[in-house]
């Protein structure tokens, strides 16, 4: 049954490679195309910086449940390199597999950026105007991606169904209770 799970928190079986890189890194654009998007959104329809972030804050809530129900048992829904890594480090993935999924995750983070910027009339490739570095933006991250991890593991461990949702809700608060709005935590390697 172990080398049935590899894959990641809910695979039923073991999915071809190709298919879960294409699951990570559709989930990875999918994802980032919402946090992009809405972010653009917000920015446009309110100069209210708070209401701007709840205008982010809630589609990428409810698109990490609805991305973790459809792509969780094809790939394990990763879509953080962070995420990868304890999985690795768990030996649930070979280490072989775990570089591709984060190749697959950044090329999913670009396509997801390029999209989010040409739904909305941008350059294609731009660089961020916001500077998010520092002691406190890290500390942030770290506590981001600790939550994430013991969110990920608590649910795999005592309600595996409640996953997509115990995600979903702890990035949802994240983004609040973070000085980074768990940015890097979220997008990964596409921060």
């Amino acid at each position: 049954m172990e080398c049935v799970r590899k894959a990641g928190w809910n695979s039923p079986h073991r999915t071809p490679l190709s298919r879960r890189l294409a699951a990570e890194a559709l989930g990875t654009g999918t994802l980032v195309v919402t946090v992009v998007g809405s972010g653009i959104m917000g920015e446009t329809l309110t100069k209210d910086v708070a209401l701007a972030l709840l205008c982010n804050t809630l589609p990428t809530g409810a698109i990490l449940v609805v991305l973790i129900t459809a792509l969780g048992s094809i790939s394990g829904a990763h879509f953080n390199p962070a995420v990868t890594l304890v999985f690795t480090g768990k030996r649930k993935l070979p280490v072989n597999e775990a570089a591709s999924y984060v190749i697959a995750q950044i090329a999913g983070g670009i396509a997801g950026t390029m999209a989010a910027h040409l739904m909305f009339g941008l350059p294609l490739l731009d660089f961020s105007t916001k500077v998010r570095t520092g002691g406190p933006q890290w500390f942030a991250e770290a506590v981001a991606a600790f939550g994430l991890v013991a969110t990920i593991l608590a649910g795999i461990r005592f309600q595996r169904t409640a996953i997509p949702w115990l995600v979903g809700l702890y990035i949802t608060a994240a983004y609040w209770f973070t000085a980074s709005t768990s940015w890097r935590t979220l997008m990964g390697a596409q921060a």
